[in-house]
């Protein structure tokens, strides 16, 4: 497996990761797509003649998610110049699926999937312009963020299509790549691209999801294993709300404008780098790129206009359903395909995703199931801009995980209550006035203990146990309020009580209700009930 370009001598990893650990991401090693830049470490993008020296500041991405606890592990492998959906079109070695020697890892950001599928890196960054963060997270297992564009900067990245470009976010699990998303969003004043979110962003609510699912017609690109894992697949999504079928003609229509003028981008980022540096270059990456040198403005100007018809057309989908879900890729095409039909091949492997930033969309691609020749199949979530949370969501609900929590450039906060503010108590209406929704019902972890308070109305006091202390899971609700509600409930909770950090059972943290532990010296012990609601049933 060709996973590393350059990495990270272990026991510099190891030291780092001690030194991270009680940060956010706690020494999570991450995997950079080269074409990333990494303070120190040589910016390569696949080209040997291209790498200038080490570069001396991280991207932004990079060094937000440093500051919150990851640790780099390594630059990985990649198509050169982002250029593919193969993982084949690097002088620095092919990328072999992890699952299937035979078979493609998908590209362009296969060395970062491929980190993280053997084990060498928890988290991973690639990027992502017709699909090359999401293909490569499918064919290796894993989940595979693809932001709105904008969302998260691109300063410190190797051009590839700028005004399509979106740094993306691989993990094993929907909860740690979505929670490393929320550290390294945010705008960055020197990213032309970057954005800052409109405020008051909706936040998902616990209801089912109305899921769009695309036509017989349109699922003509799915081989036969596809076809197979996708009608698997629709029997778990129909868990997360009515399924409503989608015509996905305007998506596809925009995906195929990326091959379109859009390729001029290419060549005005690196195309004269290639003419030059034939030596080291991937013949079909130079091929592709070199051709934009001759588009012309008229047919770029017509694209657009045909493009801005088709947001039309798509944006019409959000009124009647909340996400499209789509296989992420409908064939997986062996190493010796590719070599006898790289451009045929790499364009198929697009159809579900190249789509995606032309049409301004946030996408989340999740596994789900295996194809019969035993190679991982997933789906990708599709939402409207800034939909990020409601797109992680539904990946979430798939894979059984909780919703995540809302990241602040949403607007909204969490917190979680776990008496007279549950929903059909007293005081619930606190939260439901100020614009509160009900995200989950869970428990905390095993640290905690309960007791009732005598207060009118009545009220539990939650208290956190020290180390080597009994605790126990107690019920809480976790809810979203719009971050300039939350200032005003604050100020409504009385002494004892407070809001504090409380830890949950998958391990994640939100504001909560805790109570000092003064006012429970005396206060009835309830915790071997569970939760509030138990007690006051008397069960």
């Amino acid at each position: 497996m060709t996973a590393w370009i350059t990495e990270v001598d272990p026991a510099t990893v190891a030291a780092a990761q001690e030194a991270a650990r009680d940060l956010p991401l706690g020494g999570a090693r991450l995997a950079v797509k080269d074409n990333i830049d990494v303070a120190g470490l040589p910016t390569t993008a696949a080209h040997p003649a291209f790498a200038r020296g080490v570069a001396a500041r991280s991207a932004a991405v990079v060094e937000r998610l440093v500051a919150a606890g990851a640790v780099v592990a390594g630059k990985a492998n990649l198509d050169q110049f982002a250029t593919g959906l193969v993982g084949t079109r690097s002088p620095y070695g092919a990328c072999a699926n992890p699952f299937v020697g035979d078979r493609i890892a998908g590209g362009s950001s296969s060395g970062t999937a491929l980190a993280i599928a053997l084990g060498l890196a928890e988290l991973g960054l690639g990027t992502d312009t017709a699909g090359s963060g999401r293909v490569p997270a499918a064919l290796c297992g894993l989940v595979g963020l693809k932001p709105t564009p904008g969302l998260l900067p691109v300063s410190g990245v190797v051009p590839a299509c700028p005004s399509l470009d979106c740094v993306s976010i691989m993990a094993r699990t929907l909860t740690d790549a979505f929670r490393a998303m929320g550290m390294a969003a945010g705008p960055d004043p020197t990213d032309p691209w970057s954005r800052t979110p409109p405020l008051g962003t909706p936040v998902v609510g616990s209801g089912p999801l109305r899921v769009g699912i695309p036509t017989e017609v349109d699922l003509d690109g799915l081989d036969a294993s596809a076809r197979a894992a996708w009608k698997t697949a629709l029997g778990d999504l129909a868990r997360l709300g009515p399924l409503v079928e989608v015509d996905l003609t305007p998506y596809l229509d925009a995906g195929r404008l990326v091959y379109g003028s859009f390729v001029a981008e290419r060549w005005l980022a690196v195309g004269e780098f290639l003419a030059g540096h034939p030596e080291g270059a991937d013949p079909t990456v130079a091929s592709i790129i070199a051709s934009g040198e001759a588009i012309s403005a008229a047919r770029h100007i017509d694209e657009q206009q045909l493009l801005r018809r088709l947001r039309g057309a798509v944006a019409g989908w959000w009124g009647d359903i909340d996400v499209v879900v789509v296989p992420t890729v409908g064939e997986v095409p062996t190493l010796a395909d590719v070599a006898a039909d790289p451009v045929g091949v790499n364009n198929r492997l697009g159809r579900f995703t190249t789509g995606c930033n032309p049409l301004d969309l946030c996408a989340a691609a999740a596994p789900a199931g295996t194809r019969d020749d035993g190679v991982p199949f997933g789906v990708t979530f599709l939402g409207p801009a800034f939909a990020d949370p409601l797109v992680a969501a539904a990946a979430a609900r798939l894979l059984g995980e909780p919703d995540p929590a809302p990241p602040p450039w949403t607007g909204w906060t969490t917190v979680a209550v776990v008496g007279a503010h549950l929903s059909g108590q007293p005081l619930n209406g606190q939260l439901t006035e100020r614009g509160g929704r009900l995200l989950r019902t869970t428990t905390t972890s095993e640290r905690y203990r309960l007791a009732a308070l005598p207060t009118t109305p009545a009220k539990p006091g939650m208290t956190r146990v020290a180390d080597g202390e009994v605790g126990a899971a107690i019920e809480v609700e976790v809810w979203a309020l719009p971050i300039d509600g939350f200032g005003d409930f604050v100020r409504l909770i009385p002494s004892p009580l407070l809001i504090g950090t409380v830890e949950l059972a998958d391990g994640s943290t939100t504001p909560g209700f805790l109570c000092e532990s003064w006012a429970v010296a005396d206060a009835p012990d309830i915790t071997s009930y569970g939760g509030w609601r138990r007690y006051l049933a008397g069960t």
